[in-house]
């Protein structure tokens, strides 16, 4: 099918490789991501045998996935199906990325309504993603999360809006940045993350500069320099709980 390849709908850009462009391009309707390009979804797929994963932050970027998966020669597609989510809001996770950028973690919010992506994975491509949040290592900074739909409703459009009985979701382990007045605050576009985290704590800007720029060269790569900007986040106590912690088995 022609013009549908990712650069051509202007969802190829992987914030892996340009830090200040995360969370990345979402898509503006659901589809399904298939190599390079993001063809229509068949609105009566089952999508038999793979699981529901909600996307916060970069893994709701077509760009993003396909740069995860061919890291591992993953070439089968994945669904995207819009939803609409109720219970849970996006948040700023309390660590900073090997990746050079600050990432996007959920945290609970009831009564918050949010549009957000479900992606459908099958077994490969669900380790893929396992491996690049972290979750099965010690230093790891995700776990995944089963959120059943009494306390997080999960409705997506490809089902006529029938609610799922649940969906799964990677946690933050060391919770999420808050605004000022110990709640969680909620992700913006990553210049205006930094710029805000950089005005207010000194002690950033001492490790990673004064702009976002300096901030993802500095840090895209430096494990150490990561761990200490980290370790700010906790030591002037910007950090709260997610409010999720009790759904990581």
């Amino acid at each position: 099918m022609r013009g549908r390849t990712l650069e051509e709908l202007g969802l190829g850009l992987a914030p892996r490789e340009e830090p200040l462009s995360y969370p990345g391009t979402w898509p503006r309707e659901s589809g399904l991501l298939k190599g390079d390009r993001m063809l229509p979804l068949d609105p009566h797929d089952t999508f038999e045998g793979r699981v529901p994963v909600l996307a916060v932050g970069s893994n709701a970027c077509p760009g993003q996935l396909r740069h995860k998966m061919a890291e591992f020669g993953i070439t089968t597609p994945i669904p995207m199906v819009r939803a609409r989510v109720t219970g849970l809001d996006v948040g700023v996770s309390a660590h900073v990325s090997l990746m050079g950028y600050v990432s996007a973690s959920p945290f609970n919010s009831p009564g918050a309504v949010r549009e957000l992506f479900l992606t459908w994975l099958d077994a490969e491509q669900l380790a893929v993603v396992d491996a690049s949040e972290g979750v099965m290592s010690p230093r790891g900074s995700y776990d995944r999360a089963w959120l059943p739909s009494c306390d997080v409703r999960v409705e997506p459009e490809h089902d006529s809006g029938r609610p799922l009985r649940g969906a799964y979701v990677y946690v933050n382990r060391r919770g999420v940045l808050h605004n000022g007045s110990r709640m969680p605050r909620r992700h913006q576009d990553q210049r205006s993350v930094l710029t805000e985290l950089l005005v207010s704590t000194p002690r950033l800007r001492e490790l990673f500069g004064v702009t976002p720029e300096e901030f993802c060269a500095r840090a895209r790569f430096d494990r150490r320099l990561c761990a200490r900007g980290t370790r700010v986040f906790a030591e002037e106590k910007l950090v709260v709980a997610s409010g999720l912690e009790r759904y990581v088995r």
